[in-house]
């Protein structure tokens, strides 16, 4: 590989005036959230003092925007510790609400750059439930990490859907990966374990593990996911290097049941968020970064592959109230 990898969107925000456009595009992304977040709290808020009363409807707000009861009673005491018994404007309130989300979610930052584990292969694995957006999610880490000058490799591993398998294709042709994959139906564990000993055989720099979309209800399914992870900490304990929970923003409260079960299993180290841009209540990410002991490492807020950035926690609690961010 080259030496590029600090130019690509994994390991930091893109600088210059691409870190503009992407700003933008979060800002566009969280549009359906702080529209109605920032109009709710605009009306309530500004131009009169603030009182107890007041703070009850704000603290009602962000729940209804998914932020959860336990955050918004924090977001809400942090806000009233500033604002309360003073007239706001509108900026003033939004810069207020601003920081004290930012309280909640700052902590939970992630860093993620799979070029900087020692050895090769770089190992990283994608979990999560049908139709979270894991293997676009795969596909776009794959096509930058290409242009970053790695080799890469992608195990289809989600051998239950033929389907998965053919979308996968698309995106290895299109970032110019290699592909492993076997037919519908065949074991999961089996491929990861080739794919293994084929990167390693190859000097691949990362291998990047699909898996099958899988409800954390359905204990068959995890006990596959469960052979997986045995199967390469059988190669090395330290595989794979990184587990990624891949979840569905437009899902809301219900990502937060995901999290505690995929960690069980699968160790996850970090969270990702996607579709962000397809929901009202873009909130959420608040309540699953207090319920996940992984930090949030990447968000999505459209299908271009620059629409896949780190968790940059102060851009996304100004986006979520309808500031610049």
């Amino acid at each position: 590989m080259t030496d590029q990898q600090d130019s690509g969107f994994i390991v930091a925000p893109i600088k210059t005036g691409l870190e503009t456009s992407w700003l933008q595009r979060l800002t566009k992304g969280l549009s359906k959230s702080s529209k109605e977040l920032g109009e709710q709290v605009t009306a309530v808020l500004t131009k009169k003092k603030l009182d107890q009363e007041t703070l009850d409807e704000l603290e009602t707000m962000l729940i209804e925007a998914d932020l959860g009861t336990a955050a918004a009673g924090r977001i809400t005491a942090r806000f009233g510790a500033e604002r309360v018994g003073r007239e706001a404007t509108e900026l003033e309130v939004k810069e207020s609400l601003a920081e004290a989300i930012l309280g909640e979610i700052a902590h939970r930052e992630g860093r993620f750059d799979p070029l900087a584990v020692k050895g090769r292969p770089s190992v990283v694995m994608f979990i999560g439930v049908n139709g979270s957006g894991k293997t676009t999610t795969l596909g776009k880490i794959a096509a930058d990490l290409k242009t970053r000058g790695a080799k890469v490799m992608i195990a289809a591993g989600d051998t239950f859907r033929a389907a998965a398998i053919e979308q996968l294709a698309v995106w290895a042709d299109r970032a110019g990966a290699e592909i492993i994959s076997k037919p519908a139906g065949s074991d999961a564990a089996a491929l990861a374990y080739e794919a293994v000993m084929r990167a390693r055989a190859e000097d691949v720099d990362v291998l990047l593990i699909d898996t099958a979309g899988r409800l954390q209800n359905k204990q068959g399914l995890m006990d596959e996911l469960a052979k997986i992870v045995r199967v390469l900490k059988k190669i090395d304990p330290a595989y794979p290097h990184e587990t990624l929970l891949v979840l569905d923003a437009t899902v809301g409260r219900n990502a937060l049941s995901q999290i505690e079960a995929f960690d069980r299993i699968a160790r996850v180290t970090g969270v990702v968020m996607t579709k962000l841009d397809g929901t009202a209540r873009g909130g959420v990410l608040v309540p699953v970064a207090a319920a996940s002991a992984a930090p949030i490492k990447l968000i999505g807020v459209g299908e271009g592959i620059e629409d896949l950035q780190p968790f940059d926690a102060r851009a996304f609690a100004r986006s979520l109230v309808g500031l610049p961010s």
